[in-house]
């Protein structure tokens, strides 16, 4: 008798990696990197030895963040960090004032960019009509 792969979906899958080193996005675009130590049956998360860690193209800087408490529902995505794999990756890591500006420039670029999209849009008869919370 042939059994298919079963998956699961609640709090339960998690117990494979208790004491691993995880990496956490979360719904306001974080990215928690920790070894996770505990969870309940909400899915809240508890990581020692954290760190929150900012990408800018192919740079980073990581945060210190010591023991790190998520709630469940603000988690996005949840994996497991090959070491290995990581360690190989084309990033530099870089001091995380230089990461700050430079995620400030982008973010300022990224505003121009989008009130001049938003200025050709009106000018076509698009409604731009929106406030910041519309998106998700």
């Amino acid at each position: 008798m042939s059994f298919a792969p079963q998956f699961f979906t609640t709090a339960e899958s998690l117990v494979g990696s208790l004491d691993r080193k995880l990496l956490v996005v979360l719904r306001d675009g974080r990215k928690i990197i920790g070894v996770l130590r505990s969870y309940d049956q909400f899915a809240n998360l508890v990581l020692q030895d954290s760190l929150e860690r900012i990408y800018v193209g192919d740079a980073y800087g990581d945060i210190e963040r010591g023991v790190f408490i998520i709630r469940g529902e603000n988690v996005v995505l949840l994996g497991e960090i090959d070491e290995d794999i990581e360690d190989a990756l084309p990033l530099r890591q870089l001091p995380i004032q230089d990461i700050l500006e430079m995620q400030r420039e982008e973010a300022e670029e990224k505003a121009r960019r989008d009130k001049l999209r938003l200025q050709l849009l009106h000018k076509q008869g698009f409604s731009v009509d929106f406030a910041d919370g519309d998106m998700y």
